[in-house]
């Protein structure tokens, strides 16, 4: 059981930071491991008793935490989250728990379309200069859009006459 609890460790060890060998874990890939595993529910262990945790079985002046001391932590966590079950079992019920589990980035970030964001989106109600700046379906002129072009004609701009004039 234990080695895939390693197999899971690791995975979550690398995850987000390409220059890690995977022995070694850091806070942040702790916690995410406890959220995406399960083992922090919000009521019986929280964020805080995770970070707690982690602090306690780290050494003094580390940042990371070798797979040793990952399982002594998942010992402290298990007695926390399954309250009144012999150690050895809330060990177990802890690594089931992590059992085959990855890292989610799903729902990491979500574009926002809530209220106003699809009105003030869409380039059909634009008015003024800002109109000029896309055609009938909605894409950008780009730099068209945004700079005047000069006329180089020689006519005076709104001359009904443009390019009429004949030399004899």
């Amino acid at each position: 059981m234990a080695s895939e609890a390693e197999k899971t460790f690791q995975r979550f060890a690398v995850f987000g930071d390409s220059s890690s060998s995977g022995t070694e874990m850091n806070n942040k890939n702790f916690s995410k491991l406890c959220k995406d595993c399960g083992i922090m529910d919000g009521k019986m262990v929280t964020s805080t008793d995770v970070d707690i945790v982690f602090s306690k079985v780290k050494a003094k002046n580390a940042r990371t935490i070798t797979f040793a001391q990952f399982q002594e932590a998942m010992k402290e966590l298990g007695q926390k989250r399954f309250k009144g079950k012999n150690p050895d079992e809330a060990l177990e019920n802890i690594y089931k728990l992590m059992e085959a589990k990855d890292p989610a980035t799903t729902s990491a970030t979500k574009a926002t379309t809530v209220g106003g964001v699809d009105r003030l989106t869409d380039t059909s109600k634009y008015t003024g200069s800002h109109k000029e700046r896309f055609d009938e379906s909605g894409k950008g002129k780009g730099l068209a859009g945004r700079e005047d072009v000069t006329d180089n004609s020689g006519y005076v701009s709104g001359y009904k006459g443009a390019g009429t004039y004949e030399k004899k």
